[in-house]
């Protein structure tokens, strides 16, 4: 039992209880059914005064938050040989359906069919194929009256690296650089976590998640560098390296998202670039936006959560190495002009058109190697408290 909490205000309590179940989480063993945030919360006990406020409100805010982040650490501490993209997206589709939301996957024959060339070549390698999901929640299809008076509600798409093995493809990693990268789909873990726990919220965004699913694999159809590859926008991309596989996924998912689903503000997730965790170490997500009120919606909701994040430049004179003879664009530079996280993020730009964007490099704090405060090691859900938290500044 704890009294830590007798005199607390309700954003205290909040805290105190969102910490205290983001550091019980603990890794299910093979086999173990993963345990759920709310049963930890039934373990804790608050010793509160007769006469204190309801605090209700604020500790199911910290269980609902932290329920999100043990998903993303579930999802990515699942070894790669249950986690294909298959499981992933019946993953998805199975905690979506028990909301309500509406849900699309797409497989190998659709995704030919609607000319998703980049995810495909990322994918053809492995014997286990790449999928696409949406997972929607509309605020209008769960009776929740805007908050302001407005004919629609904002259109939040939240896009996620998926990538659920990485060996880098033919420009193979190192073997020990290979150990994590179980964990190289927390972007769409992110995305998932973030539009379910919008729902359970009921929330009065309409919020999509869109995840490309691939796993990078080596194989007899392997994709290779020198290949050029068609997007689902119909721009062409050469390619330079097959472990810059996560910028070549955004980009069909980006650009379909930013097509179809009509987004009022657009951000993207990924375990992306060395560079990020070179820069910034493991404290603290690359933050690179096109719309400073996207940027400050994040940054504010990062000082409330405790996820820190970094705004970088888009460098424009760093535009130019994207450049190709073959290709509209180069995915990786011939010669890098250093600042590889901003290099990848203008490449993404390529893709984004008007729509107010953000990307979040969270190559750095996405994995730990130890326990420390509220992270644990392996994956630690970094993001996706974040993202929730500023829904509604957005």
């Amino acid at each position: 039992m704890s009294a830590v909490t007798a005199d607390a205000g309700a954003a205290e309590v909040r805290a105190y209880v969102e910490g205290y179940l983001l550091a019980a989480y603990a890794q299910p063993r093979r086999g173990d059914a993963p345990a759920g945030a709310q049963d930890a919360a039934a373990q804790l006990v608050l010793l509160t005064p007769p006469d204190r406020p309801d605090v209700a409100a604020p500790i199911e805010a910290a269980t609902r938050a932290a329920a999100a982040t043990w998903l993303v650490r579930d999802l990515a501490n699942t070894p790669s040989d249950v986690k294909d993209p298959a499981w992933f997206a019946d993953r998805a589709l199975r905690l979506a359906d028990a909301l309500g939301l509406d849900t699309t996957v797409r497989g190998p024959a659709e995704l030919a069919e609607e000319g998703f060339g980049a995810l495909l070549a990322v994918g053809a390698g492995s014997a286990r194929g790449p999928r696409l999901v949406t997972v929607t929640y509309d605020p209008a299809d769960n009776g929740v009256t805007p908050a302001t008076d407005r004919s629609a509600p904002r259109h939040v798409v939240v896009v996620g690296k998926g990538i659920t093995y990485d060996t880098g493809g033919l420009s193979i990693k190192p073997r020990e650089a290979m150990v994590p990268m179980k964990t190289d789909m927390v972007g769409a873990a992110v995305a998932l976590a973030v539009v379910l726990g919008a729902a359970r919220a009921r929330s009065d965004r309409r919020v999509t998640a869109v995840l490309p699913l691939a796993e990078n694999h080596v194989g007899a159809a392997s994709y290779r560098p020198g290949d050029v590859l068609r997007t689902w926008s119909g721009r062409t991309v050469e390619v330079a390296n097959t472990d810059a596989e996560g910028r070549l996924v955004l980009a069909d998912a980006v650009g379909y998202a930013v097509q179809e689903l009509a987004p009022d503000v657009l951000v993207d997730v990924a375990t992306l670039t060395g560079a990020a965790s070179m820069g910034l170490g493991r404290g603290h997500g690359a933050l690179f936006a096109t719309d400073d009120a996207v940027a400050d919606a994040l940054e504010d909701a990062a000082r409330t959560t405790g996820e820190r994040v970094w705004r970088m430049p888009l460098v424009e004179d760093y535009a130019g190495a994207l450049r190709s003879d073959v290709a509209d664009l180069r995915h990786v530079p011939v010669e890098s002009p250093g600042g590889g996280a901003i290099t990848a993020a203008l490449f993404l730009r390529e893709f984004v058109g008007d729509v107010p964007w953000a990307h979040l490099d969270v190559a750095g704090p996405a994995r730990a190697t130890a326990d420390r405060h509220e992270v644990v090691a392996g994956a630690t859900g970094f993001g996706a408290r974040l993202l929730l938290e500023a829904l509604d500044r957005l």
